[in-house]
């Protein structure tokens, strides 16, 4: 499957997943340590804010801090939408997965900046549904293009401390399982 279609598909899982959060939720706790589900939403809306003005070419400098601190406001589902639907108008324009994206990592290539994006919405997406107790279960295309890009990054997350240890899994383990212990993830977290 290419990826606008797995990324445009994570986007919407996400989404889909902030849709079932019921209002006594939002400071259930999640697997990323100290976040509760209001944290993780607002950090997955902020990245997908980003994206707008870093795939349309502006810098991280350029940027600033507009999107920083609170990003839900009042009705965190609605907002969750709206970034949903701009990040996927940037990255579906045309030309936009041909730019060069510039993070604070350095030039990156916009087809590089999207996995990491999908990887985003994927990881955070499972971290979201287990939270809430709804079905976690991912999209398996949306999985298999998540890990084919990890599989070569995923010693740099693991170096600059973006994701935990991997976790040890049985043999057998399902691919989303294995994807989710490469991130990190105990696959049989429970709140």
């Amino acid at each position: 499957m290419e990826l606008l279609k797995t990324y445009r598909r994570s986007l919407a899982e996400f989404t889909e997943r902030v849709e079932q959060v019921h209002p006594g939720q939002w400071s259930a706790t999640t697997p990323c340590p100290g976040w509760d589900v209001r944290t993780l939403v607002n950090h997955v809306v902020s990245e997908e804010r980003w994206s707008v003005p870093l795939l349309a070419g502006r810098t991280v400098e350029q940027v600033g801090d507009r999107y920083g601190g609170d990003q839900l406001g009042g009705d965190p589902v609605e907002a969750a939408r709206e970034a949903a639907a701009q990040a996927e108008v940037a990255a579906t324009s045309p030309g936009a997965l041909d730019r060069t994206v510039h993070l604070s990592a350095g030039a990156t290539p916009a087809e590089e900046y999207l996995h990491q994006l999908l990887a985003e919405h994927l990881v955070h997406g499972w971290d979201l549904a287990v939270a809430i107790g709804e079905d976690p279960t991912m999209d398996a295309d949306t999985i298999a293009e998540a890990a084919r890009w990890y599989l070569h990054h995923a010693e740099d997350y693991r170096r600059n401390g973006l994701v935990g240890p991997e976790v040890e899994l049985p043999a057998g383990a399902s691919e989303q399982d294995r994807l989710l212990a490469a991130f990190g993830r105990d696959p049989d977290w429970a709140p």
